[in-house]
């Protein structure tokens, strides 16, 4: 891969960090790359170990995990502000990502990480994913 799609390929995932509540699909990811779907979908999962439907759904988790930190909307509120059209998808990818239902991980007391600097607390809470990318092998 050359460095000319390294960078297109950045641009569409700086878009998903950024637009994760906007309806983002495949197809408006590799317009913004600048690519054919499949050329962005294959490039995607070559440089960053994962698919861009699963870099967004993360993304989309990492952010509902803190308005569920912040008690003060439902899990259908969480679901549709971060960009998720589904209840059922957006349960089933939190508990996947996270180990937890939305209304467990909500219901559950969060005060311990109330003094802790937002940049220290988003590298503890980000979502791990459980099928992560092999490394590639090595020669």
């Amino acid at each position: 891969m050359d460095l000319e799609d390294l960078a297109r390929l950045r641009k569409a995932r700086d878009a998903m960090d950024r637009d994760y509540a906007k309806p983002l699909d495949v197809a408006a990811l590799a317009r913004i790359a600048l690519m054919s779907q499949g050329h962005f979908s294959r490039s995607f999962r070559a440089a960053y170990g994962e698919t861009p439907y699963s870099y967004l759904m993360t993304r989309r988790i990492e952010r509902a995990k803190a308005l569920l930190r912040r008690g003060d909307m439902t899990v259908t509120e969480v679901c549709f502000a971060v960009g998720v059209n589904s209840l059922g998808t957006f349960s089933t990818r939190f508990t996947e990502l996270v180990g937890e239902s939305p209304s467990a991980y909500r219901a559950r007391d969060h005060d311990n990480g109330a003094n802790i600097p937002a940049c220290i607390a988003k590298a503890y809470t980000r979502p791990v994913r459980n099928r992560e990318a092999k490394p590639p092998a090595s020669s």
